[in-house]
């Protein structure tokens, strides 16, 4: 991975697109000042690839790990400074209110790692509004759980997926059956190493912001009054993915969320029927209809997952009918395995889906 690049894998989070996936459509079709929108903004790739290319975004995305992850990548700051303010932290922070009891929680982290996990995660709730502050949580989220490393490690956690969340009762038999016991990892060792790999590199002026938030609500939109949006590059959830939140219940923890899963379905699209899904995302599409320039081009990656037997091409194409936006032309993105795509969340076995994108244009 290019250095430049790195900071984009400062946290992973599973349905992801790749990088070279707007960044390819921005360096060959954009104009410098043209301003770029990801109403599905996610870990933030779309405004990420804006700024390498110099280019004023905004993202929303109604999930808080989504837009910590994506607003870190917005930051200028450097390693030493994370290092910095972490050290700081940890001097002066108080202990925990609370600290999370359990046999998940016996068996996921070292007691030691957990109280300093706990104070850090009340301190960062109370305040983080400064550069430091807001990288540092984004390195945490993105060392919470993981691997454990044959040598260095690199995660805070027991044996554990790193781009979501194991359920509590599963990882519990996990780690029983293996005798697998949490190691007393060196947090600032950690996030130093962290820091120096995501933040060392020089990057381009950040221009732009993020704003956690639904997509479907015009208040969100009228938030951006007075901006004009030439390209929008995105992608929504697929019909039937429904699991965002439990999936990352774990970083959203540390958000301030509770300490088990949350398997609420506030701020996404409705995946009740196609009708409905299409409906929201209509919605959407007439929203950012609202704020885009004209002639504004938008392109969707989209596909479908296994268990919903739906054509998505036809799907998204009822999702645009009346909102402006016009299909200029399809492109095949290729199958889902490719970077691990939305498509590929439920499966590991079965063959991987293709995806299409889809480039529309504003005809108002």
């Amino acid at each position: 991975m290019p250095t430049c690049s790195r900071l984009n894998a400062i946290c992973p989070y599973f349905t992801m697109f790749p990088l070279e996936f707007p960044l390819s459509i921005l360096r060959s079709y954009a104009s410098p000042g043209e301003w770029v929108l990801d109403p599905f903004c996610g870990r933030g790739t779309t405004v990420f690839a804006a700024r390498l290319c110099g280019l004023p975004a905004v993202g929303i995305d109604s999930h808080p790990v989504a837009a910590a992850i994506a607003q870190a990548k917005l930051l200028d700051v450097s390693p030493q400074a994370i290092v910095d303010e972490l050290l700081a932290i940890l001097e002066s922070a108080p202990p925990p209110d609370s600290v999370p009891e359990g046999n998940f929680w016996e068996l996921a982290f070292h007691p030691d790692v957990l109280f300093e996990l706990c104070r850090l995660r009340e301190e960062l709730l109370r305040n983080c509004t400064t550069p430091e502050r807001q990288a540092l949580r984004a390195v945490i989220l993105g060392a919470l759980h993981g691997p454990r490393a044959k040598c260095r490690p690199t995660y805070l956690s027991n044996q554990a997926p790193r781009t979501y969340a194991p359920k509590p009762a599963y990882a519990v038999r996990f780690w029983r059956a293996r005798d697998l016991q949490p190691e007393r990892v060196d947090l600032v060792d950690i996030v130093a190493t962290r820091a120096q790999r995501y933040y060392a590199s020089a990057l381009p002026p950040a221009r732009g912001w993020i704003i956690e938030a639904d997509s479907r609500n015009p208040a969100t939109f009228a938030q951006l009054s007075g901006i004009r949006f030439k390209w929008i590059v995105t992608s929504p959830p697929y019909y039937g993915m429904r699991t965002y939140r439990p999936d990352q219940w774990l970083r959203l923890w540390f958000l301030g969320g509770p300490a088990w899963p949350d398997y609420s379905q506030n701020g996404q699209i409705s995946h009740s029927s196609a009708e409905t899904f299409a409906r929201d995302l209509r919605g959407v599409w007439s929203l950012v209809a609202s704020v885009a320039d004209t002639n504004a081009r938008m392109i969707i990656r989209f596909g479908r997952i296994h268990d919903r037997r739906v054509d998505p091409l036809h799907l998204l194409e009822r999702s645009l009918v009346n909102t402006g936006w016009e299909i200029e032309a399809i492109r095949s993105a290729g199958s889902a395995a490719r970077g691990k795509r939305q498509a590929m969340h439920f499966t590991t076995t079965r063959d991987p889906l293709e995806e299409h994108d889809v480039w529309v244009r504003l005809r108002l």
